[in-house]
């Protein structure tokens, strides 16, 4: 019988924590026997890298269609060479962020949400999608001084908004980010845990 990874995706404002609870859960079920694997988009690769350096730490934001286009072809080739790969090897893939983040992000700053959808026809669905929901103010406070184009509290307020059309429709999960850090990993690992048994 072929082996079946299963794919989740950790979603949420900058400074809410996501890249903390999602290698958290990576150990977590990396404990309890689970093949587990940490990725990140921006991915590692040439286009994320161009990413990093050009769209959210350049002196001002690119035009969304041209930041929505990037991370689409980023994507794409994340999916490629590490998602689809650990997932036809039987691994729990947690991504810290995905297809989400380019609806919030560039849906927010005017683009067709379709659109958006189409240009990421690609991308594979995730088996689950959970969304750290923090207070705009609070993550505006966590960031360190040098933040990303995106980083100011009117994007995020407009984002977060996206964020729980999303988990209104039940696309995503939400999971209260306000609480302490512990009380937060307890929670995704629970919501992960039930969502594996009944796969």
């Amino acid at each position: 019988m072929e082996k079946r990874g299963f794919f989740i995706c950790v979603e949420g404002l900058d400074g809410c924590g996501k890249t903390t609870q999602a290698k958290i859960l990576v150990r977590k079920l990396r404990k309890i026997g689970y093949d587990a694997v940490y990725t990140a988009e921006p991915s590692r690769g040439k286009i994320g890298r161009f990413i990093k350096r050009y769209c959210l730490h350049g002196g001002k934001r690119v035009p969304s269609i041209v930041e929505a286009l990037l991370f689409a072809a980023d994507r794409y080739e994340h999916v490629e060479t590490e998602i689809i790969p650990a997932l036809k090897d039987g691994k729990v893939v947690v991504s810290d962020r995905y297809m989400y983040s380019s609806l919030a992000y560039q849906g927010a700053s005017g683009l067709n949400l379709d659109w958006i959808r189409m240009i990421n026809e690609h991308a594979v669905p995730p088996n689950l999608a959970i969304f750290i929901d923090v207070d705009p103010n609070t993550v505006i406070k966590r960031l360190k001084p040098k933040k990303s184009v995106m980083e100011n509290l009117e994007t995020q307020r407009k984002v977060r908004e996206v964020y729980l059309k999303f988990v209104e429709n039940g696309e995503l999960v939400r999971v209260n980010g306000n609480k302490p850090k512990s009380e937060v990993a307890k929670e995704i690992f629970s919501v992960v845990l039930d969502c594996l048994k009944g796969c």
